[in-house]
């Protein structure tokens, strides 16, 4: 029985309890927003040992990390690696977007190490298993595509990204707008280029049915992908990317309909005065779904850099109402991500969440700040590191220039504002006694 069936029951399961407790909500208004489509709870429950995470309205801010092979870089031990480092720096979720090696072990390592939710992209491993054993990936199948599914999600995945929203209608709008940069998504341009191949729609689409069956026998999440996200500030909002939201809104009301949690994925590259009116529009026209945005990517000129352009737009994107953010590292679109830059990435998208949760009024997140500023004002420097998004880096840079009493920074040591203005405020206090 999945989640939302139990609920319609009136049953509250345990994993609803525990996660409201860490939320610091109610049991019952969460459980009220997960059967109304608001919030997701990702757990599939044949992982016990994964604890599972709540995205959706007046909650936290949440982070993913991608990880995942390449076929110049197919290494187990290196994806575990990173996987642990992406937790251990604060993600709440990961996803395995392998397409090199051996896939199915990297994943299984992966669900085995991850306490937290594991995500997938099923149709990358149905286009590598294409191209091994038919040469091509315009020559898998449907069945190969729903088979890829089903593997995924009886392995114990979380959540799972599909494309269904790439349809003839959305191709047919890319081809008469004349886009910069095309089809980005990587999961979008295998199935254009299988549809346009073998002249049919989508199976994702045309056989939603079929991929709903499969969602609600394990309890997996569908995250709806944006296979027609723009790949540079010049694509946004473009017809193509709005028909395809169109078409995702109306797969939302059918999963909804047959209790399979959902949630849709955005863009992509969008220029700071689009991200407002965008997030707003996914809201109004899927009813309130959780948002799931990969940045934005404010601007197209900063590769190495992207980590920072993706937390610009993240944490605008999360005050008008996004509620998972996809890390993007610095690497974008220069190369596969080193465990470095996964920790980087993941720090800068915990900046942006918790900057708009703050302004969300978010349980506990202006309580973070107050404390991490009356430590500043004392001088306590154990407290100010403690308190840090990024403990480790904070140590790590006061321990390299600090003075021997460590009264005081070495940026402005006996000039330091606030141990001079604290002076001679407490010889004021001090005359008038």
């Amino acid at each position: 029985m999945g989640i939302k069936e139990e609920l319609r029951q009136g049953v509250i399961p345990e994993s609803i309890e525990e996660t409201a407790a860490i939320e610091g909500v109610q049991p019952e208004v969460l459980a009220r927003d997960i059967a109304d489509g608001y919030t997701v709870l990702l757990k599939n429950e044949i992982r016990a040992t994964a604890r599972p995470v709540a995205v959706g309205r007046g909650l936290r801010t949440k982070i993913n990390a991608n990880i995942g092979t390449s076929n110049a870089y197919p290494s187990v031990e290196e994806e575990v690696n990173k996987c642990r480092i992406a937790i251990d720096s604060g993600a709440d979720t990961v996803m395995d977007l392998s397409v090199g090696g051996d896939i199915t072990s990297v994943r299984k390592a992966i669900l085995e190490v991850a306490g937290v939710p594991v995500g997938t992209v099923p149709i990358y491993q149905a286009a590598a298993w294409a191209i091994e054993t038919k040469g091509n990936i315009v020559d898998m199948s449907a069945d190969d595509m729903f088979e890829a599914i089903e593997d995924q999600c009886a392995d114990g995945v979380d959540f799972i990204t599909v494309h269904c929203g790439v349809t003839r209608k959305a191709i047919e709008s890319l081809r008469t707008q004349k886009r910069v940069t095309d089809v980005v998504s990587r999961g979008g341009a295998f199935l254009t280029a299988w549809m346009l191949h073998n002249d049919r729609e989508n199976p994702l689409f045309s056989e939603f049915d079929r991929l709903l069956d499969i969602a609600e026998t394990y309890d997996v999440t569908l995250s709806l992908g944006d296979g027609m996200r723009p790949g540079c500030g010049a694509d946004a909002g473009d017809e193509a990317q709005m028909e395809e939201l169109r078409t995702l809104s109306v797969l939302a009301e059918a999963a909804k309909e047959r209790d399979v949690q959902v949630m849709i994925e955005g863009p992509g590259h969008v220029p700071l005065d689009q991200i407002e009116e965008q997030v707003k529009m996914q809201k109004k026209l899927c009813k309130g779904a959780p948002f799931y945005v990969l940045g934005p990517l404010v601007t197209d000129v900063a590769p190495g850099y992207d980590e920072i352009t993706a937390a610009i737009g993240g944490a605008l994107a999360a005050v008008h109402g996004a509620d998972f953010l996809c890390y993007v590292t610095p690497r974008e679109h220069l190369g596969l991500p080193s465990a470095d830059d996964v920790k980087r990435g993941v720090i800068a998208s915990r900046i942006a969440a918790h900057a708009a949760d703050i302004v969300k009024g978010i349980p506990g997140a202006k309580e973070w700040d107050r404390r991490m500023s009356v430590a500043r004002k004392a001088l306590d420097w154990e407290t100010q590191i403690e308190q840090a998004i990024d403990s480790d880096t904070a140590r790590r840079m006061f321990d390299r220039r600090h003075l021997s009493d460590k009264d005081a920074c070495t940026m402005c040591g006996e000039f330091c504002a606030m141990k001079i203005v604290s002076e001679h405020l407490g010889a004021e206090e001090d005359m008038r006694c």
